[in-house]
């Protein structure tokens, strides 16, 4: 997988805020096909570990780990009216998963999944 710094960067609203979206994205094993998707669509990549990738765009950055063969953990910042626009990108790379987003005290906002 190469990297890409092309994509936008993560808008500072959204820099310093706390994580608030996670998910799974189900039956893939290896993040590095996915990322390569997301920068295909022009959002920025870097490797975040061995097997993990750090994917973003100006409303949303997150993590993509992938966990012993049962899918890859996402995690980290949207900008929260922007969820649907995470599930159709999602959606659109024909990825099964399940999201949640979060308020700023921790609650359960909403869910997406297919």
């Amino acid at each position: 997988m190469d990297i890409s710094d092309e994509g936008e960067e993560l808008d500072s609203e959204w820099a310093e805020a706390e994580n608030n979206v996670c998910g799974t994205l189900h039956g893939r094993r290896d993040a590095s096909p996915v990322a390569e998707r997301f920068v295909r669509a022009g959002w920025r990549s870097r490797s975040s570990s061995w097997n993990g990738y750090e994917v973003g765009t100006r409303w949303c950055e997150v993590e993509l780990d992938p966990v012993d063969g049962r899918g890859i953990l996402l995690n980290g910042v949207i900008d929260p009216g922007r969820l649907d626009d995470l599930a159709d990108l999602l959606h659109r790379f024909g990825l099964t998963y399940s999201l949640e987003l979060y308020d700023g005290d921790g609650s359960l906002a909403r869910e997406a999944r297919a």
